[in-house]
């Protein structure tokens, strides 16, 4: 009996070895588990980073994670994970990356920095897609269209125009719109107004909107100079002021080199490439590419002449005109051509003087590739295409492409005589 008792006690202790060993087992195998789904986490969360990376820049990257990232998503929505939230205002993310990339919306923490307009940023693939504004890269093109985008975010609303697609739908009368910007317009036609200018009843819903509206009224201009003392309404246009002092010109054209204070100029110089004159006179249906020429070449039609010479009492329809006019009574010729001693009165004469020496032909005829120096000699090269003949002699009515040859013309009405 005391065997059999000493035997059984043996084996309980046994058993119990054999239990805790089992124990430290399963719990060594747990931790190596754990080990390994913390390693997976942090590379689906490094991949995650990678693919938002690529989206907005546009970039390709190849990457094993994307199935094992939305299974290790669809996890978190099936176990009631709780989310990472930001603290300051409540929004929710999927990835720790996302909210750290956020939190510097609230930091105000702006470490990079365009270094052709100074404009700053949070995030160095916002810097990214910035610079494409000065570079005019467009790398994103519509497959139907063939229109291009900066960003891809941009092509994706575009497509909408070919897919009638409209995903952004009111709440409260559900008319859908295309972007959720033009939502956001719409939702104020259900909401109040809150602030309206009592002196001519304009509303507003953002009260920055309001203030800045009624210095209109007031005069108010807070935004001064340091430089020279010119005041402004708006932040944005001492920016865009100070260009002036500094000489900065961050808008660059692609196809000449050629650099502009302001995008609108940039705008505009580009018709030039691309031939385009939107400003079109109703009475002669003449084109221009401004619409201040378009204003001045229609004082020609009304006869008004505002701007008088002091001199001899010669009008003139616009102000470039009458001082280069003024110029002909001094009889000053303050621009001096180095290579000859030539001298001109007109900055744009010698500059086109100096292609003789330089030889430089910039102006190519698009039918036939002729160069000239000047815009003007091209201008009288193309009427040879179009058959044009502006010059007509006024005895005989007979019409020609070139003034010489008016004016060879009417030497035979003299001999004539």
């Amino acid at each position: 009996m005391t065997f059999i008792k000493e035997e059984s006690e043996d084996m309980k202790i046994e058993e119990t070895l054999s239990v805790k060993q089992e124990d430290t087992e399963e719990q060594k195998d747990l931790m190596v588990l754990n080990k390994e789904s913390q390693e997976l986490n942090e590379m689906e969360e490094k991949n995650q980073y990678e693919k938002s990376h690529d989206i907005l820049t546009g970039e390709k990257s190849f990457s094993f994670s994307q199935t094992t990232e939305t299974r290790n998503l669809q996890m978190r929505v099936d176990t009631g994970e709780s989310p990472l939230t930001c603290q300051q205002c409540g929004k929710s993310f999927s990835r720790k990356e996302s909210l750290k990339d956020h939190l510097k919306i609230h930091d105000g923490e702006k470490l990079f920095i365009c270094p052709q307009c100074g404009k700053s940023f949070t995030l160095k693939k916002t810097l990214k897609a910035h610079i494409r504004v000065h570079t005019g890269e467009k790398p994103f093109t519509c497959q139907q269209c063939g229109k291009s985008f900066s960003l891809q975010g941009n092509l994706k609303i575009h497509m909408r125009i070919h897919t009638g697609e409209k995903p952004y739908k009111c709440s409260q009368c559900e008319k859908s719109f295309k972007q959720k910007r033009d939502l956001n317009a719409h939702m104020s036609n259900h909401r109040e107004i809150p602030f309206t200018c009592k002196l001519c009843g304009k509303s507003f819903t953002l009260k920055e909107s309001f203030e800045i509206h009624m210095s209109v009224h007031t005069g108010e201009k807070p935004y001064k100079c340091s430089q020279c003392g010119k005041s402004f309404k708006l932040k944005r246009d001492l920016n865009v002021h100070m260009r002036n002092h500094t000489g900065e010109k961050p808008f660059t054209c692609q196809q000449c080199g050629k650099s502009f204070a302001l995008k609108g100029t940039l705008k505009t110089h580009m018709m030039i490439h691309k031939g385009e004159k939107p400003f079109v006179c109703e009475q002669c249906g003449k084109s221009f590419r401004h619409k201040e020429s378009l204003n001045h070449h229609m004082r020609i039609h009304s006869g008004e002449n505002c701007f008088i010479c002091h001199h001899c009492k010669r009008s003139f329809t616009d102000r470039n005109r009458l001082q280069n006019h003024v110029k002909s009574h001094i009889v000053v010729k303050p621009y001096i051509c180095h290579q000859c001693g030539k001298s001109f009165k007109y900055r744009a004469s010698l500059e086109d003087h100096m292609r003789i020496h330089t030889g430089e032909k910039p102006f190519t005829c698009p039918q036939c590739g002729k160069s000239c120096t000047t815009k003007g000699n091209l201008k009288s090269h193309v009427r040879v295409h179009t058959g044009e003949k502006p010059y007509k002699c006024l005895q005989c009515e007979q019409s020609f492409t070139f003034h010489t040859d008016l004016k060879r013309h009417l030497q035979s009405h003299c001999e004539k005589k």
